[in-house]
């Protein structure tokens, strides 16, 4: 599946509005069975994934010209030559469709089908930033004991989650 930013609806539990109701799926759940539970298959979720990460580009791209952040969201919305309410709904629940996919393709310069496949995650997330000033923070405030046993509980929670 493709791979949001924090705070986006694009995590190992995504997020699905419907009817007033909040409900959770597991993405790796068979394609076969969304229908089923009205949630939506994965070229949905990768195309809001992929979005979101368009607009990382852009704002990264952006910020690092001088550009304030404030009113990003709006300029990314007009390069996708959509509202901002329309970008909103996007990030939120809004299905891209395959129209809307390819226009959004081609306003961020990128091959046509890109929005639809799943990429890598890019660049650290907040939530990751802060995890690793963290981590950083006590490595350098641990001996050797110390650091010895924050490598071994890393690989323990990384050695659960592979299994």
């Amino acid at each position: 599946m493709g791979h949001c930013s924090e705070g986006a609806d694009c995590k190992e539990s995504s997020r699905w509005r419907q009817a007033g109701a909040t409900i959770f799926f597991d993405p790796a759940l068979p394609a076969a069975l969304h229908p089923l539970l009205n949630v939506p298959d994965n070229l949905t979720v990768n195309r809001r994934c992929n979005a979101v990460s368009l607009f990382q580009r852009f704002a990264e791209e952006q910020m690092r010209a001088g550009v304030p952040p404030k009113g990003l969201e709006q300029a990314f919305a007009q390069q996708l030559q959509i509202s901002p309410s329309m970008w909103s709904q996007i990030k939120s629940s809004r299905p891209i469709g395959d129209k809307l996919a390819r226009q959004i393709e081609v306003a961020c310069a990128t091959p046509s089908g890109w929005l639809d496949e799943d990429h890598p995650p890019q660049g650290v997330s907040p939530a990751e930033q802060q995890f690793l000033v963290l981590a950083l923070k006590a490595w350098r405030a641990s001996n050797a004991e110390g650091r010895k046993r924050l490598k071994s509980s890393l690989r323990e929670v990384a050695d659960a989650a592979a299994a």
